[in-house]
């Protein structure tokens, strides 16, 4: 099977949400830290990868597709002249006036010297005018709506440019508004101005009551305006963030533009109550909340911008730094229901959605296939994902060994019941009956030659022979000194605990798994709460001897068969009991060593041999562990902490004793 790697850019489909794919990605950091809260909490960050290689992209890679996104609209466009568009239309109106005005002096009868007078002296007032309008867009358009136009196509694109500014202007306070009001003219402008009041009226009540306004008298008298709105917080919001965009093309306008944008402001909506209840709005946005920060934007690009272009573009560039604010937000809190969602869709289309969703929905999956228990804000994992989690850690140590390094040693001695093998024998009492039919029926054609019914004696019967496991017992001494910490050892050592208990339930339910971890004191760890264990600055000295001695007792439990110690450390011994008393000396003490020494002689005398694994060749410990297996006439292995799983695993496969009968 071929799989193609690329880095996620939201045009890949997200694959199904798996929970298991999830309690795999977040593994390693349940073993570093065990706190799954923290885990999953990272997994949001930096994302996935399924066991196929689809990518789940985090917050991380997310934000990364923002700052792309803004870089490429701030490369592409330029803000030269917003309104370049606007004054070319305004010169079209004035050159149509100035026109039909000359028309309509040539089309006048020379045979009425009157009307022919008073028409030329309207004419010349009506060019002094023109000659006169500002030369700003705002102070133009402010000046022709009381001019009155001679020509009649030139009045026409004078009301179709105010209404079409009037849109523009209105949707960038207040949102793109329904479709029958596309061509907003003076009525409409009113129409604004009334739903402004009762707005503005509506959040004054609220504040006075204290809590949040009955909005459905408003909402049906006015949310035809706003489709798509469902409630007065998103009926806010959404003016709140087209103000904010207005804003935000202003401050990012060189100083001159910026007064001719405001006095084109001031000219299409002029009235001075509207300019009041927009300013009155913006105040109950602060309080609410609602308000957004208007950033100033650098275009560095070359493409230019008309003014409906413009406050798209800005649009554009809030909705990224909404979505990019309330990103980092999630990665700061570890949570993503903060997340906008809507801002986010607007700036990387549906597959940013959907990724977030997925991110949402990871702790809710872990829940629904049994893995996580959330009681209050304490997460924790349930047995079924500890033994997942183990079965990865196993089958990533056994990943690393060639199939012929796991053998099996095997001895001449005869046994009943285990595993079935190829190999064949006469049946004897007492063998189980795993007929071997093949060779049955050919001893019986051997013996009666051909011709039927084929009759079958006793000494037909042919089975299997069978292994039969030795039984182990073994105690895993994990060394939980900070020093396993600080050299990066610790996650290592309890992935062998995970990974040995792992293989013992799968394949070896008869044998025994004690893991005792140990530092200044010993004590036994159940293997399903090892990823839990965490290790700080608190976790100082190696205790051996009370290591040992606790792993004695509880191998003195089963008799018979293999009884082993099975010790991972990356020190000599600096602590011991007296009493019930620990005493810690760094570096190690005689009285330390001979107490240690007494424990291994224990050990040896009890048939119980321990192997120990050291993360680190230091001469003390390379000195004390000699002496040790010595004594034990156990042995020692010097073991890179990524390398310790395969060499622990392998020697413990190596020492199940196999029976052919």
């Amino acid at each position: 099977m071929l799989i193609r790697y690329s880095r996620w850019d939201g045009s890949q489909s997200l694959p199904d949400l798996d929970a298991d794919d999830v309690l795999a990605a977040m593994a390693d950091d349940l073993m570093a830290d065990g706190d799954p809260r923290r885990a999953l909490e990272r997994l949001l960050r930096r994302g996935f990868r399924t066991r196929a290689g689809e990518p789940v992209p985090g917050l991380g890679e997310q934000l990364e597709r923002l700052r792309q996104a803004r870089q490429a609209l701030l490369r592409e466009h330029e803000l030269g002249d917003v309104l370049a568009e606007l004054r070319e239309q305004l010169r079209d109106v004035v050159e149509t006036e100035r026109a039909g005005i000359e028309r309509r002096l040539a089309e006048r009868a020379p045979d009425a010297p009157g009307s022919r007078e008073a028409l030329a002296q309207a004419a010349a007032a009506r060019r002094e005018r023109l000659d006169a309008l500002p030369s700003d867009v705002g102070g133009a358009i402010r000046a022709l709506q009381d001019y009155p136009f001679m020509d009649p196509e030139a009045w026409q694109k004078f009301q179709a440019l105010m209404m079409r500014l009037r849109q523009e202007i209105a949707e960038s306070l207040f949102g793109r508004m329904k479709q029958g009001l596309e061509g907003l003219g003076p009525g409409d402008v009113a129409a604004l101005g009334a739903m402004l009041g009762d707005l503005n009226r509506l959040l004054r009540e609220g504040a006075a009551r204290g809590g949040r306004p009955d909005a459905r008298g408003f909402l049906d008298r006015w949310g035809g305006m706003f489709p798509g709105v469902g409630s007065l917080d998103e009926l806010l919001d959404r003016v709140a963030r087209d103000s904010a965009q207005l804003q935000s093309l202003l401050d990012s306008l060189p100083a001159a533009q910026r007064r001719e944008l405001e006095s084109l402001q001031e000219a299409l909506l002029g009235d001075p109550a509207l300019r009041e209840a927009m300013t009155e709005l913006g105040e109950h946005l602060a309080r609410l909340g609602f308000a957004r920060r208007a950033g100033r934007y650098r275009m560095e690009g070359d493409v230019p911008l008309s003014l409906r272009e413009a406050l798209r573009v800005m649009g554009a560039l809030h909705d990224l730094d909404r979505a990019e604010e309330t990103l980092r937000e999630a990665e700061r809190s570890g949570g993503v229901d903060q997340v906008d969602a809507r801002a986010l869709e607007r700036a990387l289309g549906e597959p940013g959605a959907q990724a977030l969703e997925v991110l949402r929905r990871l702790a809710e999956a872990l829940e629904a296939a049994g893995y996580l228990e959330t009681r209050g804000a304490r997460w924790t994992l349930t047995p079924r994902a500890i033994r997942k989690i183990a079965q990865r850690a196993l089958a990533e140590v056994l990943g690393h060994l060639g199939r012929d390094r796991v053998g099996r040693h095997q001895v001449d001695a005869r046994g009943s019941g285990g595993d079935r093998t190829d190999e064949f024998k006469p049946y004897e009492f007492g063998d189980p009956f795993l007929l071997h039919l093949r060779e049955t029926l050919w001893s019986a054609l051997r013996r009666e030659g051909g011709g039927l019914p084929l009759r079958l004696a006793p000494s037909d019967f042919t089975v299997h022979r069978t292994e039969l496991s030795a039984r182990c017992a073994t105690a895993l001494l994990l060394d939980m000194s900070r020093s396993m910490l600080y050299r990066d050892c610790w996650t290592a050592a309890k992935k062998v605990a995970l990974a040995l208990h792992a293989l013992i339930r799968a394949q070896y339910p008869g044998d025994a798994l004690y893991v005792i971890g140990f530092s200044l004191y010993a004590r036994e760890l159940p293997p399903d709460e090892v990823p839990a264990v965490v290790l700080t600055d608190r976790h100082y000295g190696t205790n051996m001897q009370h290591a040992l001695a606790l792993a004695r007792r509880l191998l003195g439990r089963h008799r018979g068969g293999n009884r082993q110690v099975v010790m991972i450390t990356d020190g000599e011994p600096t602590a011991h009991l007296e009493g019930d008393q620990a005493h810690f000396d760094y570096p190690t003490t005689r009285r330390t060593w001979e107490l240690t020494q007494a424990e291994v002689r224990r050990c040896g005398r009890e048939g119980i041999t321990i192997n120990t694994f050291m993360l680190e060749d230091s001469p003390g410990l390379v000195r004390f562990v000699s002496e040790m297996s010595r004594i034990n006439r156990g042995r020692a292995f010097f073991v890179q902490p990524d390398r310790l799983g395969e060499y622990v695993l392998v020697d413990y496969l190596a020492r199940k004793q196999k029976r052919v009968g």
